[in-house]
């Protein structure tokens, strides 16, 4: 009679550096810039981020360590939060303050009561253009690199959808606004496309993005102070993978 014998499956061990780690990043850095600087500082092997934020913008950057850069997909699917200022009356081929400045435009006549309205319109499932200074590829090839040859190619309009899209301050030419929508969404196209409704114009002035999924920026740590501390210390501020997972 034969004899089996039956093994189990061995358990994965998790280390400390196996799960997320929340920043609040500073405008200036690239979310690549601080991805690679932790990997040197901190010797960890595998790391990533869970969304990436331009350079001019601040707030939270999810980073992704060890077996934590698997859940990659499951953090870049979540939905966001931003907080930003929108400037009337300026339109810039970046369509934020890092551009060149196309059109400058009177926005005295537009009242506040115009611009709500016209934010509320943009509530729900909308199209979105791409703009040409973005990480979006075209054949290969992303639309920044295109860019910066001074080429302008066809880019398709993606559907996304804004949940909240809301006046927290009006200080004309400045509009302070608070948008949650899915990922994907171009911010400053939003600001954009607000200024092409209201006939002025508009592009984005700051952006800081507050909270990712169930993530949010008031949990995080400073980029410098991370930086700072002992790796130790870095540690005991990663939210473990299974703890992700279950989240």
């Amino acid at each position: 009679m034969s004899s089996f014998r039956s093994y189990s499956k061995p358990s994965v061990e998790y280390g400390p550096f196996d799960g997320v780690l929340l920043i609040d990043k500073p405008a200036g850095p690239t979310s690549h810039d601080v991805v690679n600087t932790i990997r040197r500082t901190f010797r960890i092997d595998k790391v990533g981020h869970g969304g990436t934020l331009d350079p001019a913008a601040t707030g939270l950057l999810v980073i992704l360590l060890g077996r934590g850069t698997k859940l990659s997909d499951h953090i870049m699917g979540a939905d966001k939060v931003y907080d930003g200022e929108i400037r009337l009356g300026t339109v810039t081929d970046s369509q934020d303050m890092d551009g060149e400045t196309i059109a400058k435009n009177p926005f005295s006549e537009i009242t506040r009561e115009q611009v709500e309205e016209a934010m509320g319109k943009m509530c729900g499932d909308i199209f979105q253009t791409p703009p040409m200074v973005s990480a979006v590829k075209i054949d290969g090839v992303p639309l920044y690199k295109l860019a910066r040859k001074g080429q302008e190619v066809e880019r398709k309009a993606r559907l996304v959808h804004i949940y909240r899209f809301q006046m927290s301050e009006w200080n004309p030419p400045l509009v302070a606004v608070n948008v949650a929508c899915t990922k994907g969404t171009y911010i400053r196209t939003l600001a954009h496309d607000l200024g092409q409704s209201l006939g002025c114009g508009a592009c984005l002035q700051s952006l800081r993005r507050v909270a990712s999924g169930n993530f949010n920026v008031a949990d995080a740590i400073g980029f410098e102070a991370a930086l700072s501390g002992s790796k130790e210390e870095l540690a005991s501020r990663v939210i473990p993978y299974i703890q992700v997972l279950k989240t």
